[in-house]
């Protein structure tokens, strides 16, 4: 597109256009690398009212199908298996399958190897392949599954909200879901209603979804078109949001100025 736009007003000599046309197979290489590079990147919450601290993992948007399949279910695996000794727990907040393939009911095999819990949340994704199925996968493999109920786990009270394109998450949602004892999780694929979850009493709010756009150009109108596109946000009030760029990658296997990570967060409480 450069090379035909540039021409359109001056002439490029063949050793410019050569030089452009090189860019594209070493760009594509690049992006495949990234995609593929599993990194671990960390993050940490303050909180008033913790009991002790606690590291928890959080991975989204594995996009397991066609492209993608058994090797990257693996690699999670294996990193998660690397993180045991920090992290007491993994959650997963949504679109584990990507809905281009089926989800046989031991595709998921390889996180029985880990001894650390992990949590699974639906996301809009999931419901393609088959929901059934998806949640079938997960309880052989041992995934603790929070469609639309919560549970304890030492500090923690985590609310699983499921998603799904005609959900208004919002509207299924209030205070008999909080324990006032508790640091309130709520584990929902996207991170849209921030302020509505915060004010029923959510501290921390896990969402995916948005991939940050994945790549260059979209980056930049993810952005654009989501308040909270990636990382981690603080409100006025402490309550925070935390948006990872996920895993797994959204048709193509490519990634631009984004990362294919998992986040360790470490919640701390508050001095």
């Amino acid at each position: 597109m450069a090379i035909y736009i540039m021409e359109s007003f001056i002439h490029l000599p063949k050793s410019i256009n050569l030089i452009f046309l090189s860019i594209v197979p070493i760009l594509g290489a690049y992006n495949y690398y990234k995609a593929h590079k599993l990194v671990v990147n960390e993050k940490t919450l303050t909180l008033d009212g913790l009991s002790r601290d606690i590291n928890i993992a959080q991975l989204s948007d594995v996009h397991f199908g066609s492209i993608r399949h058994r090797q990257i279910i693996e690699s999670i695996a294996d990193k998660l298996k690397e993180l045991e000794g920090i992290c007491e727990l993994a959650i997963i907040s949504g679109d584990l399958a990507d809905g281009s393939s089926i989800v046989e009911p031991d595709d998921f095999k390889a996180f029985r190897q880990l001894s650390m819990p992990i949590i699974f949340t639906p996301g809009n994704h999931d419901y393609y392949p088959g929901i059934e199925d998806v949640i079938g996968a997960c309880e052989n493999a041992g995934i603790r599954v929070l469609d639309n109920e919560g549970m304890e786990f030492g500090p923690l009270n985590i609310f699983g909200l499921s998603y799904s394109i005609e959900d208004d998450g919002a509207s299924k949602m209030d205070e008999t879901f909080i324990k006032n004892d508790k640091i309130n999780i709520l584990n929902y694929h996207v991170p849209y209603y921030f302020e509505e979850f915060s004010k029923l009493g959510f501290n921390v709010q896990l969402s995916g979804h948005t991939h940050a756009g994945q790549f260059y150009p979209a980056v930049w109108f993810a952005n654009r078109l989501f308040k909270y596109n990636k990382g981690l946000f603080k409100s006025k009030s402490g309550d925070y949001i935390h948006v990872t760029t996920g895993v797994g990658s959204m048709d193509v296997p490519m990634r631009w100025g984004t990362d294919s990570e998992i986040v360790v967060l470490k919640l701390k409480k508050s001095k």
